[in-house]
């Protein structure tokens, strides 16, 4: 993931901006369900996955947490190591 910033704001559903260099991306995440964990620190865990796998200009406009898995089967098992260091 390099040098990319990951900016959550608000508390549902979250803007969450990614700046890399000059560039940056918009995004609305909701979290339907957090498991019990912080939802805003679950977002931020949850692109830290994504940008170790798609550019950020892959990544959709507007999704729930729970479609991740759909795409990346690994998702679910690798989030504890995102949510270790997200925080």
């Amino acid at each position: 993931m390099s040098d990319k910033a990951i900016i959550v704001e608000g508390s549902g559903p979250f803007c969450v901006t990614v700046r890399e260099g000059a560039s940056q991306t918009r995004h609305e995440v909701s979290v339907a369900n957090a498991g019990g964990r912080d939802p805003a620190l679950l977002v931020r865990a949850a692109f830290a996955f994504l940008l170790d796998r798609e550019p950020k200009e892959a990544i959709l406009a507007r999704f729930d947490v729970s479609v991740i898995a759909r795409y990346f089967p690994d998702f679910e098992r690798e989030l504890p190591n995102y949510l270790e260091t997200a925080r």
